[in-house]
């Protein structure tokens, strides 16, 4: 746009010169005026996409999408064999101060910027999922209501033995309780503990770790295949 800006500058005063009339020259500084505004739209449009973007990918996440990857954790692999799933691990995003961020439950339920949660994840791989009807549902109104709640969970202690309970919070209980009492919706089925493979030794090794011999098999879990696979849910960018 700069050297389209100069060459319309250098004509005008070159009509000047040789008396080619008033109008003419107004028309190329009117161009030039419109090309340095047009310059700066497309600046700041995309310094907007940029900020918004996902690391290596060209789509933009929104306040409300929900991000998956494969945790690097030490019960990543049980969580992956009792759920049959590859992600182990689940937050959603929410836009503060103009940045994208993550709020997810791992040692406590925090805000995590969204570049540092997706390298986080196992070989840098994420999935961005967005509700099907975003745009009715997740007006302001609705977001300002999913902020609002999600300062009750702010702080608490992460649920190694995932309970029912606001006590201690888990990744997709997080997410999943979150959309419930801000939008009454329930994305994804809730399950109890006998339903998931409880039979592959990795899963019965965290079990005994963390039950002993009391494992709790009618407590109700959301896991984060149960979220992932949902149809309220579709796939927005993936790497």
């Amino acid at each position: 746009m700069r050297f389209f800006a100069e060459r319309y500058d250098a004509k005008a005063a070159k009509l000047a010169a040789v008396g080619r009339g008033d109008r003419e020259i107004a028309f190329y500084e009117k161009a030039i005026r419109a090309a340095s505004l047009s310059a700066r739209a497309i600046f700041l449009l995309t310094a907007f996409f940029v900020a918004c973007r996902l690391p290596g990918q060209p789509m933009t996440v929104r306040s409300g999408d929900v991000v998956f990857h494969t945790s690097r954790s030490a019960q990543s692999l049980a969580i992956q064999r009792a759920t049959g799933s590859k992600y182990s691990h689940m937050g959603i995003v929410m836009f503060r101060g103009g940045q994208p961020y993550v709020l997810e439950a791992i040692a406590t339920v925090r805000w995590t910027p969204l570049e540092s949660w997706v390298a986080r994840g196992d070989g840098g791989d994420v999935v961005v999922k967005r509700l099907k009807n975003a745009t009715d549902l997740l007006t302001q109104t609705a977001l300002d209501r999913v902020t609002t709640e999600s300062k009750r969970f702010i702080g608490k202690p992460y649920d190694l033995t995932f309970e029912w309970s606001d006590d201690r919070i888990y990744c997709s209980e997080l997410v999943w309780k979150l959309f419930k009492r801000s939008l009454g919706i329930e994305v994804g089925s809730l399950q109890r503990v006998r339903d998931f493979n409880l039979s592959d030794p990795i899963v019965r090794g965290k079990m005994r770790e963390r039950y002993g011999n009391h494992i709790p098999l009618e407590e109700p879990v959301i896991s984060p295949a149960a979220m992932f696979n949902s149809p309220l849910l579709v796939t927005v960018a993936q790497r």
